[in-house]
């Protein structure tokens, strides 16, 4: 709502008509007051949402924080790592952890395996 300087003069002049020069002071100190009261309750109110909304907000990102973290503990490859060496060492008892097949014993024999 905008007012034009017209409607600003008419408005003084209905305040002066009404209160009088001598009480104009003291009204225009009370409104001022009024209007920093104003001021200061929307303040405490734009800082208390502020903190309403900024809480729940923290309260997400920690619980996120602490499924990725849960998350990069569980590693499934491992666990599928561990069943292939356990499925290789049943089926060759023959083989090394890696999967060679370590050297034979030598042994004299129809076929000696000596250089």
């Amino acid at each position: 709502m905008e007012l034009s300087i017209g409607e600003m003069l008419v408005v003084a002049l209905v305040i002066v008509v009404l209160f009088g020069p001598d009480k104009i002071p003291s009204i225009a100190r009370e409104l001022g007051q009024g209007v920093r009261k104003m001021k200061g309750a929307m303040e405490d109110i734009k800082t208390e949402i502020m903190k309403e909304t900024d809480n729940p907000v923290a309260e997400i990102k920690a619980e996120i924080d602490n499924v990725k973290k849960s998350v990069s503990d569980l590693n499934p490859m491992s666990d599928v790592q561990k069943q292939i060496e356990s499925m290789r060492e049943s089926t060759n008892p023959f083989t090394d952890r890696d999967g060679s097949v370590p050297p034979a014993d030598e042994h004299d024999g129809p076929v000696s395996r000596k250089k």
